[in-house]
């Protein structure tokens, strides 16, 4: 990751006075919480994705800036609004918006991140990023809903996972690509080949996201916390499919339960573990990301290239 943001240092500096610009406020409150999200910002792996697809397809212009500033705003407003909803305290080790300024705020502060990005595209009259990442915005929610609506049913196929994190997940990252390559060169078939390699790294980063729920290392969440807000990930649902019907039983009302015990949800895992679920999903990530690979063979050989490589090597790699 250090060796990416060296490479893109220059870009990142730029994109980072574009993005403090944006969220800068002449209310006092808002003003200190936006410094306060500045100052507890995660990777931005996203904007680096925006810079890096701008270089592939041609240069990185102002529209450049604009769209990762964009992305990471949008980003940051959903990441507010989820630690609302999921009632969490504390994000990337610092404490939540909503722990510190509670609810009613955070959700105003989620809503006035996604505005400012609004206008910033607006007002610059960038209007393909604007549709690209609005599109993406509409997908986001779709795939939230559809995990709390089959949440609740316990009736989630491969096919519906994949199409959960295909809204949730993939969506924003396959935006970031095609805006990234759309402010680059204007061209409309390089902006999808980008966003069909986004969207496919996109899957793929969320598969290694639902694997650290089954992990014992300290990734930024609890082990097992997807197993108690009753998340069907790929694992769950390979053992599902291939575990007897008594051990598929046990799982189901274990899931079904409100309040899951610390040694029912090392069950979960265990049996995850030795039926081969964890195995299973790591093979079909690894076969998702050299399909992106295919995508990124067809754009020249060029050092972005193999930064964007570097990159995506850090989404399935990394330990948190």
């Amino acid at each position: 990751m250090k060796e990416i943001r060296n490479y893109l240092n220059k870009e990142f500096n730029a994109f980072e006075l574009t993005f403090n610009s944006a969220v800068e406020s002449k209310v006092s409150l808002l003003d200190k919480i936006m410094r306060y999200i500045v100052k507890s910002k995660g990777k931005q792996l996203r904007p680096m994705f925006v810079l890096l697809s701008a270089q592939l397809c041609g240069d990185v212009t102002e529209m450049t800036y604009r769209a990762a500033s964009l992305i990471e705003l949008l980003h940051t407003a959903t990441l507010v609004h989820d630690d609302v909803v999921d009632d969490a305290d504390r994000r990337r080790g610092f404490f939540s918006i909503n722990a510190l300024w509670k609810n009613k705020i955070a959700v105003l502060v989620g809503d006035y991140l996604l505005s400012k990005g609004l206008l910033l595209s607006l007002s610059n009259k960038d209007f393909h990023i604007l549709e690209i990442i609005s599109n993406a915005v509409k997908e986001m929610s779709e795939g939230e809903l559809l995990q709390v609506e089959k949440a609740r049913k316990l009736d989630i196929t491969e096919d519906i996972y994949f199409e959960i994190i295909r809204g949730k997940t993939a969506s924003l990252i396959s935006a970031a690509c095609g805006a990234g390559a759309y402010s680059g060169c204007l061209n409309d078939e390089k902006t999808a080949l980008m966003q069909q390699f986004g969207e496919k790294v996109g899957l793929a980063f969320q598969i290694k996201d639902d694997l650290f729920d089954y992990g014992k290392a300290d990734v930024g969440k609890p082990t097992g916390n997807d197993i108690k807000e009753k998340k069907m990930t790929l694992p769950i649902i390979y053992t599902l499919n291939h575990c007897d019907k008594s051990t598929k039983n046990k799982i189901i009302h274990i899931f079904q339960h409100a309040e899951k015990q610390k040694h029912e949800i090392n069950y979960i895992i265990q049996t995850v573990t030795e039926i081969g679920g964890i195995r299973y999903a790591e093979d079909k990530m690894n076969t998702i990301i050299d399909e992106a690979y295919l995508i990124l063979d067809k754009f020249p050989d060029i050092e972005a290239k193999k930064y964007m490589k570097k990159l995506v090597e850090y989404t399935i790699q990394r330990k948190y």
